[in-house]
């Protein structure tokens, strides 16, 4: 296939994530390159925070609180314009010490005199040292007496979320760091919302993205814009670009896909979401991209697209002409060209060792192979051509792509971002990496399966493996069989276990409120969190809430799950989850309050030997788990 003349220009739309650049664009450049064409890439969700969240910015936003009646101003607003000379004191050199450019001012700023403190600094009275509740430094416990550089970074996240707070008290009420605006497009089964959204007098916050837009458009002269949108909380942001590229440009074909697109848009019928968008695309945008850009040079028709939909005489069409995808093996090296990788955020929200992996420095995402080896897990969207077709490289092509990430970058942290990698890659990798003695940290997620043994545990610390993921889920063997994850609680502790003995953080995922989940089942879960943590198998978790897809097996086949789907509402834009009515009634809401109780304080090594029906605000039954069940599962 020839070259194409167009010019690309890949966007990453606010909010993605600020500690390292969302990789889809990342991922199309390097591809587009390898096949000569001008590709270049923008990320539009950080220059939009660094422009927010700057001196310049601090008098904008004073200006906005002023503007507001006395009387109907918050406490958050007040106390940032009394506070204001110091907040625009501050906010550049904050800015810099979490891009890491200014190490030195994590003292100031863990001496807690140097910043001011909002009411995002409240949620410090609640780490209290167990051995010392009534005296002491706080942050000593959380951190420990070595940790000036953490302290800082959490202190600097807290002052930057009571910045964002008033940002959406006195100017977007949507605004969020995460999840911008997404009630908007999650679920959504109506353009309406949005369309009313984009119709609005712009705000401060799209102002401000629309200039950067224009800057970018002006730099690039592109004919083609990618705007790669991962996540409901992007959406908006990203038909705000878009608009702003029709009023200037209307020439330049505009394109979304992602994540998002991947999930919600798949019975896309809504002919307005094409005044922003030429074309939306569906999965991995190699294929419908090479035939796109045919298309607009005249080379193909409109009846040979793969995977677009376009309006056509008002209405929507979906074209998908049969053709074999880029096998992953040719897609190519991404390059971070274009991104600004040293102008990250290194943020430290939350203090579970899991999760600030995924806002605390900068990784570069890789990923080991397409799709999900496993592909059964009945929660998940195994129906999806990102979960349903497996496809790997070789271990030789896999780290001639990281050693040519390392030499771009410079930097040797990489983030594998598989669904769930699998063992025998990770092993061949492991192996490679060793015998070519390439020398980086990694991190990934995983199904904590028999093949994993503390043998293969070891080989992967010593290849550079800091921490691994994986789903246990509702930690029920019964459930665990109805789910389809094809593991049991005890091979989860001797799996995990392998891996904690080889010096390699384990973080488990944990569900709650799957199809028949009784009282009694989420007891039992919890006690096995329990003796999972007591025994050094684990170090991380987070419980979160069964959420039904119309992808997965249980949105497929509810009757299988003893479930009966709740009817979705008529509309003709995003469809992902759906309710279901489960018969055995369980509160699952005020179950859940105990659960992340519970695992907090495990997590700090609180509460581990105790009753686990002590963390419920209600009367649970006993745990009919035995106490030593881990235990003997690992010694036996």
């Amino acid at each position: 296939m020839s070259a194409s003349s167009l010019r690309v220009l890949s966007l990453i739309p606010p909010m993605t994530q600020l500690n390292t650049p969302y990789p889809s664009t990342a991922y199309l450049t390097g591809f587009l390159r390898s096949r000569g064409v001008a590709a270049f890439q923008e990320d539009l969700a950080l220059a939009l925070v660094l422009k927010l969240f700057s001196r310049a910015g601090m008098q904008t936003l004073r200006e906005h609180v002023q503007r507001i009646p006395m009387r109907q101003r918050t406490d958050c607003m007040m106390q940032f314009d009394i506070d204001y000379d110091r907040y625009a004191a501050t906010i550049d050199a904050v800015i810099g010490f979490l891009q890491g450019r200014d190490a030195t001012l994590s003292y100031r700023i863990a001496g807690r005199n140097y910043l001011p403190e909002g009411p995002r600094f409240a949620s410090l009275d609640v780490y209290v040292d167990p051995d010392d509740p009534d005296g002491g430094d706080p942050l000593a416990w959380a951190f420990g007496a070595l940790g000036t550089q953490d302290r800082a970074r959490h202190l600097a996240t807290l002052y930057l979320n009571d910045i964002a707070d008033v940002l959406r008290e006195a100017v977007d009420p949507r605004f969020e760091f995460v999840r911008y605006a997404e009630s908007l497009a999650l679920s959504q089964p109506t353009f309406d919302p949005l369309a009313k959204a984009l119709a609005a007098a712009p705000n401060w916050v799209d102002d401000s993205l629309d200039a950067l837009t224009r800057e970018a458009m002006d730099k690039h002269q592109p004919q083609l814009v990618l705007i790669s949108v991962p996540f409901p909380g992007a959406v908006y942001a990203a038909f705000r670009i878009a608009q702003t590229i029709k009023r200037h440009w209307p020439e330049v074909k505009t394109c979304l896909g992602g994540g998002y697109a991947n999930t919600e848009l798949r019975e896309l019928a809504e002919p307005r979401v094409f005044d922003y968008f030429d074309y939306v695309t569906l999965d991995d945008g190699e294929k419908p991209l090479l035939a796109l850009m045919e298309h607009l040079e005249g080379k193909r028709g409109v009846s040979r697209l793969a995977r677009t939909f376009l309006r056509q005489d008002g209405a929507v069409r979906y074209v998908n002409m049969q053709e074999a995808d880029v096998p992953f093996s040719e897609s190519g090296t991404p390059t971070w060209d274009g991104l600004p990788i040293d102008r990250y955020l290194s943020l430290l929200d939350m203090l579970n060792p899991m999760h600030r992996l995924w806002s605390d420095g900068r990784w570069n995402k890789l990923t080991i192979a397409h799709g999900c080896y496993w592909k059964k897990c009945s929660f998940c969207d195994v129906t999806l051509d990102y979960i349903s077709r497996y496809e790997t490289a070789s271990a030789e092509v896999l780290v001639d792509r990281i050693e040519a990430i390392i030499a771009e970058t410079g930097q040797t942290g990489f983030h594998f971002v598989d669904e769930a990698a699998p063992p025998k890659m990770l092993k061949a990798l492991a192996e490679e990496l060793l015998r070519r003695k390439v020398s980086i940290s990694w991190w990934g997620n995983i199904r904590f399966e028999k093949s994993f043994t503390p043998e293969l545990a070891q080989l992967l610390a010593e290849s550079g493996c800091i921490a691994i993921s994986g789903g246990l889920e509702v930690a029920s063997d019964r459930l665990l069989k109805l789910m389809k994850k094809g593991v049991s609680v005890e091979q989860v502790a001797r799996v995990t276990h392998g891996f904690s003995e080889a010096g390699i953080l384990v973080h488990a995922y944990l569900m709650y409120g799957f199809p028949t989940q009784t009282v009694q089942d989420t007891v039992d879960a919890l006690e096995y969190v329990r003796q999972l943590f007591d025994s050094g198998c684990i170090q991380s978790g987070f419980f979160h809430r069964f959420a039904c897809t119309v992808h997965s097996p249980v949105g497929k086949n509810p009757e299988e799950y003893g479930v009966q789907l709740v009817p979705l509402p008529a509309g003709d834009f995003a469809k992902n989850d759906v309710g279901f009515i489960d018969p055995t009634g369980t509160d699952h809401e005020l179950m859940g309050r105990g659960l992340n109780k519970a695992l907090y304080n495990f997590m700090h090594g609180i509460g581990l030997d105790g009753d686990v029906r002590g963390w419920f605000d209600v009367r649970v039954p006993k745990p009919k788990v035995p106490r030593q069940f881990i235990e003997r599962a690992l010694y036996s």
